[in-house]
């Protein structure tokens, strides 16, 4: 599993300069052909690790519901992001895969409900939606470097 967690830090690393490199402006952007900013992409999948990983193990997730309601699959941005959502999504970024690591680690992953994906792959356990995890973050990181050559 420590090649899982790796993976994740290794996507989160390649994510984390969006947030750096773009302005408030340009994150909160909808470039034409696109259904998403920048922004809503990063926040994604932060929200969509705690609902594969936490919630349909049955645990209470470590984000607010709120951030969850904005950000989940089949959203859209309703209103521009602040620097201060801006600068949450940055705290939470590493954050929670360190608490996941630690919790991994502690054992809190007893159970889990199956899960079809939308691509098809059905979640059977916590280690499945740690690995699909990694997969969906990378496509949301296609999605953001296609993003970036249009800010």
């Amino acid at each position: 599993m420590e090649q899982t967690f790796e993976l994740n830090r290794t996507s989160r690393k390649l994510i984390a300069p969006f947030l750096e490199d773009f302005s408030l402006e340009q994150l909160n952007t909808i470039p034409k052909g696109f259904s998403n900013t920048l922004f809503w992409n990063v926040a994604h999948v932060v929200v969509t690790q705690q609902l594969l990983i936490y919630k349909l193990s049955g645990l209470n997730m470590l984000i607010s519901d709120e951030l969850v309601d904005k950000y989940k699959k089949g959203t859209k941005p309703e209103q521009p992001a602040t620097q201060a959502e801006v600068d949450e999504i940055k705290g939470l970024l590493f954050d929670l895969i360190d608490q996941t690591q630690a919790d991994y680690g502690s054992g809190v992953f007893t159970q889990f409900t199956e899960y079809p994906t939308s691509s098809g792959f059905v979640l059977k356990n916590v280690k499945h939606a740690m690995a699909y995890n990694n997969f969906h973050e990378g496509l949301h990181l296609g999605i953001c470097m296609s993003l970036a050559k249009l800010l």
